[in-house]
C-alpha cells in the first residue's frame, strides 16, 4: 500500500480545459513516475452495466500509482466490489462551455484547420454554418434540453435519471461531489486549481504550476483554443440561462465549495466580477477575500483522511 492515494480518476468534463490539463499530465507522469492511463474513447460517457464492470476492472488492474482520465460519467467502483478511487474534475460556466463546444464541433482549434472535419465528418454544410442565434431561438435539438444538461451527469453517475434535467440528478451530483471528489475546480480559476492539486496530490502534481506558466507550454495550450467563436444575442443568452437552470445551480454550488476550500488553505480569489444572473438563480456564492488562519489542524486532518482512503 502506497503512502498516498494510488488510484486517481479524472473523469474530465468536455470543453472544461481538460486538453490543457492532459498536456500537463503527460509531462508530470514522466517527471514523477506515475502511470497515466488514457482512453481513445471520447464520445461514450454513458455505459451499460456490463460496460461499467469491464471499465472498472480495467482501471483497477492498472499499475499503481495511476491516474486514469476519460470523458465518462461518474462510476461507482464500490458498487461492483472495487476500491473507490480519488476523483478530481474541473467545470466552467455552463453557457461558456456550451458555446465552446458548439463552435469546436464545427471549426476545431488552432492545431489544424481541418481537424474539425475529422471529428464531425457527417455534418452537413448548412448545419456547420448554422447561426448560433437561430439554433437557440428556434429551439434546435443541439441548443435545447436534454443536450444542454451536460455537466451534472458527469457527477451524478450512470443511473438513467442522471440524464434527466431535474432536482434528483442535481442533488445526487452534489452528494457525489461531497463524498467522492477530492477536488472539483473552476476553469476560470485554473491556476488556483493547479495550486490545490499540487498541495493535495504532490506525487502527481508537484511543480504543475511552474510547468503551466512556462512560455513553451503556454504556446502549446494556446493551440487548443476553439476558433471562430461568436457571442449570441442577449435574448439568446437569456434563453440559454433559463434552459440551463440546473446546470447553473450546480456550477455555483461547486464554485462556492471551491472558494471555501481556497479560504481554508489561504488562497485569495482574484476573479473578474461575474456577469449579472437571472433572478431565479440561487444567492451569490461566498467570495474569497481573506484567508482563514484558525483551522490548520482541521485542514491537516482532512488531508490525512484523504490519504488514508
Amino acid at each position: 500500500v502506497l503512502p498516498f492515494p494510488s488510484q486517481v480518476v479524472y473523469n474530465r468534463v468536455g470543453k472544461c480545459g481538460s486538453r490543457t490539463v492532459v498536456l500537463l499530465l503527460r509531462i508530470l507522469s514522466e517527471k514523477h513516475g506515475f502511470n497515466l492511463v488514457t482512453s481513445d474513447i471520447h464520445n461514450k460517457t454513458r455505459l451499460t452495466k456490463n460496460e461499467q464492470m469491464e471499465l472498472i476492472k480495467n482501471i483497477s488492474t492498472a499499475e499503481q500509482p495511476y491516474l486514469f482520465t476519460r470523458h465518462v460519467h461518474f462510476l461507482n467502483f464500490s458498487r461492483f466490489g472495487g476500491d473507490q478511487p480519488v476523483y478530481i474534475n474541473i467545470i466552467r460556466d455552463p453557457v461558456n462551455r456550451f458555446l465552446s463546444n458548439y463552435f469546436f464541433r464545427r471549426f476545431g482549434d488552432w492545431r489544424g484547420e481541418q481537424n474539425h472535419m475529422i471529428r464531425t465528418p457527417n455534418m452537413r454544410q448548412e448545419e456547420r454554418y448554422l447561426d448560433i442565434n437561430v439554433c437557440i431561438l428556434e429551439n434546435y435539438p443541439e441548443c435545447s434540453n436534454p443536450r444542454l444538461f451536460y455537466i451534472i451527469p458527469y457527477f451524478c453517475g450512470q443511473h438513467p435519471r442522471c440524464r434527466e434535467p431535474g432536482e434528483w440528478a442535481l442533488e445526487r451530483a452534489k452528494l457525489n461531489v461531497n463524498e467522492n471528489f477530492l477536488l472539483v475546480g473552476i476553469l476560470e480559476e485554473l491556476e488556483d486549481v493547479l495550486l490545490l492539486l499540487e498541495r493535495f496530490l504532490p506525487h502527481y502534481f508537484k511543480d504543475v504550476l511552474s510547468i503551466y506558466k512556462n512560455p513553451e507550454h503556454r504556446k502549446l495550450g494556446n493551440l487548443t483554443v476553439t476558433v471562430k467563436k461568436t457571442v449570441p444575442s442577449p435574448e439568446a443568452i437569456q434563453i440559454l440561462y433559463q434552459r440551463m437552470r440546473y446546470e447553473y445551480e450546480f456550477y455555483y454550488y461547486v464554485k462556492e465549495q471551491f472558494h471555501l476550500l481556497k479560504r481554508k488553505f489561504g488562497l485569495k480569489s482574484h476573479t473578474r466580477k461575474p456577469r449579472p444572473r437571472p433572478e431565479f438563480f440561487i444567492p451569490s456564492p461566498l467570495e474569497t477575500e481573506e484567508p482563514i488562519d484558525d483551522e490548520e489542524e482541521d485542514d491537516e486532518k482532512w488531508l490525512e483522511d484523504i490519504y488514508k482512503r
